[in-house]
């Protein structure tokens, strides 16, 4: 199997951003945004997914958390891409839930080349820490975006930074599974012979 790895620079006049992704990791992170929070999440998603996660973003955070979040869902979004080439072998396909005390995400996907995004639920409060909860809605869309993914979210609790962090162990296991080598297949799972 060849090397399933990308880095990714994004330079705009909002955010400077570097991503270096091995699907095949370890879990091994390095994540420096600004935001406190986001680093967690991120960390979280490289450590429960398995992949091994650098990502460095220079953002305008003295106007707020939406250019960090979306061009970071951005760049991951266009690593993953990347970093899966043509698709070969992959098993395409995934969903997880996974409970976080009283809250509980959910993240189906598709690596259909063919963006989609669907969010279902509501965030119990309005932040958590530096970042706004709806950014974890615009990130996950972001990155299905970019990433060429349908990815349909679902959320429910009573504590933000519970549902948000359920989301992204969700989304970690479910990109670890769907973007797994499948032994049996030797060529890109779909009837058009390419994704």
């Amino acid at each position: 199997m060849t090397d399933r790895t990308a880095a990714v620079t994004r330079e705009t006049a909002e955010t400077e951003i570097e991503v270096v992704l091995d699907i095949d990791g370890d879990g091994e992170t390095t994540i420096d945004t600004g935001i406190g929070f986001f680093d967690h999440m991120l960390d979280s998603f490289g450590t429960h997914g398995l992949f091994d996660l650098t990502v460095t973003c220079d953002g305008d955070l003295e106007i707020d958390d939406h250019h960090t979040v979306e061009d970071v869902g951005i760049t991951l979004g266009e690593a993953f891409d990347e970093a899966l080439g043509d698709k070969r072998g992959i098993r395409r396909f995934a969903d997880q839930t996974v409970p976080m005390d009283e809250s509980r995400g959910r993240i189906v996907v598709d690596i259909s080349g063919r963006p989609y995004f669907d969010f279902d639920g509501e965030f119990s409060q309005d932040e958590v820490g530096e970042m706004t909860s709806f950014m974890a809605r615009h990130f996950l869309r972001s990155l299905s975006m970019n990433a060429g993914l349908t990815l349909q979210a679902e959320i429910d609790g009573e504590n933000a930074h519970h549902e948000i962090e359920a989301l992204f162990k969700a989304l970690a296991r479910t990109l670890d599974d769907a973007t797994r080598i499948d032994e049996r297949r030797a060529d890109t799972p779909s009837t058009k012979g390419e994704l």
